[in-house]
Formats: structure tokens, C-alpha cells, sequence
């Protein structure tokens, strides 16, 4: 049973007495991380360093071990077996398309000019987040909110494939191209595809191919129901704990930043909070417009609102420089999207209750 199920439809979601112990107080073990891992990068010299010593594609090693941990339960969740009535709903994937590289772009695009007109260094590194679309947590939003997780799977491979074709386009667009049309200030933006691409094989193509030998040799050596009944209870808890441990490693990371500029910090914050709250909300809304059940309007919502904060990260500081307020602004996307997005699950099960009420 995964985090939000239940035995009877429309039952409650985290919190209802059925959920283990880290479900059901889940706010409260992300709040803990969090302070855990600030008070570990302000507490222990040359942490951020050490953590950061040791990279892969950019990222710093014990975050790209907790994305994969985190990400490979819920992959491995997934009926492969089922994608093709996920790939068949054109409604689904056209609104997903539509919401994340015509509308999230703009959106971020605008909130970041509106927020913060005279900082140019934070308002690009929130252009970056805005063009980074979603491959990792999402996966945990989406199985957290009762989703659909074969569209989940269908829709974060659709967001990789374009990531990879789209992105460096995009981003001459909005930090170039658009600012001189509108008279702004440009800046520039020089990222290749196989950067991209090997940012997507890692953070995407690894767990996902791990998820799906999982579930191909499991139920080929024991049987679906061995699989789904014993297997997959056994290592549903580990996405959290990768969730948990990503989060202490992110703040850890970040924490003198974090806590020597908490009014830089707050000025990111407040467009990213416009930025999460838009896209759920007006995603959310397009999908109960184009007739899709709760569960697929759950996962475009998710998709829509969620960012790939790992390849953003590695981009900002690729071209920018670790020290560059790109970077901060990069690193503080996830920081303010985990309790946003912890948030909107709750929102989501609440209106997922609401919905099969009326409908039932």
C-alpha cells in the first residue's frame, strides 16, 4: 500500500490511522530534515565542502544517491504493462505539454521580472528553474497524492525527451531573446544538449531502468502477486527515507547561504511561492476541464507544479559559478518547492475525497 492508499475508495490519504508511522507524520519528518540539515551546515566546519567534493553530472554525490534511492521504489511501482492507455489519452498529454514549456516558462519568466526587477543574478537562476521541467520528486508528490502512476512515469519521460531537445532553446528565448524584444536587461545562457541528456540518463535513466527489471524479473521469477503483495511493501518505505536524507544533504549544503542571507532568501522565496501555487492550482484546473479523473488531474497538477531542481542546479553553476547568485537561486527552488509541494498532497487528498464524494 503506498502513502494516500487505502482499502476502501476515497478513504483518507496521509494521516488516516491505516499508514505507518513515517506516512502519517510526514510534515513533521521533512520540518526535522530540514532543521537537521541547517544546523548541520552551520554547525559543522567544512561539511558543505566535503559533501560537495565528490560529484556526479554536477550535482554533489549523496543528493544524486538520495534522488535515485528516493525515485527507484515508486519506478519500480509502476505496471509497464499499462502505459500504452497512458500514451493513448491525448488530452492528458497534450495538457501536460501546454502547461510545462508554453505556460510554466512565461509564468516563472514573469514572476521572476515582477519579484525581482533589480537583482538580475536571482532572477535568472529563477528563469533557469522555470525552464528545468519536472524528472524526480515528482514521482514522490504524485504517489504521495494518490496519482496516477503510470502517467506519472509517461509524463516525466515526455518531459526528459523534450528537456533534452527544448531546453537550450528556451533558455536563449527567455533570458535573451524576450528581454531585448521588451527592452529588459539579457543575459546569456550557454548549455549543450548532451549536458541535458546526461543530466536526464542519471536522474531518470538509471532508476527507471532498475524499476522496470525490478517489476519484469519479479513477477517473471514469483508471480504479480508476490511481486505487488510482498516485494513491493519492502522497499515502498526506502523513497521516503531518500526523500528525507536528500533534504538534510540540500540544507546541509546551503545552510550558511541559507541562514547569512535570509532576506536574499525571502526575496527568491516569494515568486517561487507564486510560481508552485499557479501551476498546481491552474493545472489542476485544466485537468478537471478536460474531463480527466482525479488521479490523472492529480499527476498533471504534480508534473505541472514540480522542477527538475537537480539539472537547474547543475546549469547555474556550470555557467555561473558555485558562488553565483544563479546558483542560490537554484539551490533555493527545491527548498521552497518540498514544503509547498508536502502542502498541495494535502490539498490534493483533500479535493480527491471531495470529488468521489460528488461523484459517488
Amino acid at each position: 500500500m503506498r502513502p494516500g492508499d487505502s482499502a476502501e475508495p476515497g478513504a483518507a490519504g496521509p494521516g488516516s490511522a491505516g499508514l505507518s508511522r513515517l506516512d502519517r507524520f510526514l510534515p513533521v519528518w521533512i520540518g526535522a530534515a530540514m532543521l537537521a540539515g541547517l544546523a548541520a551546515g552551520r554547525a559543522v566546519p567544512g561539511l558543505g565542502s566535503a559533501l560537495e567534493a565528490v560529484k556526479v553530472d554536477g550535482i554533489s554525490l549523496p543528493i544524486a544517491l538520495g534522488l535515485l534511492v528516493m525515485m527507484y521504489p515508486v519506478l519500480a511501482k509502476v505496471r509497464y504493462d499499462r502505459l500504452d492507455a497512458v500514451t493513448g489519452d491525448r488530452r492528458l498529454l497534450a495538457a501536460s505539454l501546454v502547461a510545462n514549456w508554453v505556460v510554466g516558462p512565461a509564468v516563472m519568466f514573469a514572476l521572476a521580472w515582477i519579484f525581482l526587477p533589480d537583482l538580475p543574478e536571482y532572477r535568472t537562476g529563477l528563469i533557469i528553474v522555470g525552464l528545468a521541467r519536472c524528472i524526480a520528486m515528482v514521482i514522490i508528490w504524485n504517489d504521495l497524492a494518490c496519482g496516477d502512476r503510470e502517467a506519472a512515469a509517461v509524463l516525466v519521460a515526455l518531459n526528459s525527451l523534450f528537456q533534452v531537445v527544448a531546453f537550450a532553446g528556451l533558455g536563449w528565448f527567455y533570458l535573451e531573446v524576450l528581454p531585448g524584444w521588451l527592452g529588459l536587461d539579457q543575459a546569456r545562457l550557454d548549455v549543450s544538449a548532451w549536458d541535458i541528456a546526461r543530466s536526464v540518463l542519471v536522474f531518470l535513466g538509471v532508476p527507471l531502468a532498475a524499476g522496470y527489471l525490478s517489476r519484469r524479473l519479479g513477477e517473471r521469477a514469483r508471480g504479480r502477486a508476490w511481486y505487488e503483495g510482498t516485494f513491493l511493501p519492502r522497499i515502498g518505505p526506502v523513497a521516503l527515507y531518500g526523500l528525507l536524507f536528500t533534504i538534510v544533504v540540500l540544507f546541509a549544503l546551503q545552510g550558511e547561504a541559507i541562514t547569512s542571507k535570509p532576506l536574499d532568501v525571502a526575496r527568491i522565496a516569494l515568486p517561487l511561492l507564486a510560481y508552485f501555487a499557479v501551476m498546481w492550482a491552474g493545472a489542476f484546473a485544466l485537468g478537471r476541464v478536460s474531463g480527466l479523473g482525479y488521479p490523472r488531474t492529480a499527476t498533471l497538477a504534480f508534473t505541472a507544479a514540480g522542477n527538475n531542481f537537480e539539472l537547474a542546479i547543475a546549469v547555474a553553476i556550470a555557467t555561473f559559478g558555485a558562488a553565483s547568485g544563479q546558483a542560490l537561486a537554484g539551490v533555493v527552488g527545491p527548498l521552497i518547492e518540498v514544503p509547498v509541494l508536502v502542502g498541495l498532497v494535502y490539498v490534493s487528498l483533500m479535493l480527491r475525497r471531495r470529488l468521489t464524494a460528488e461523484e459517488s
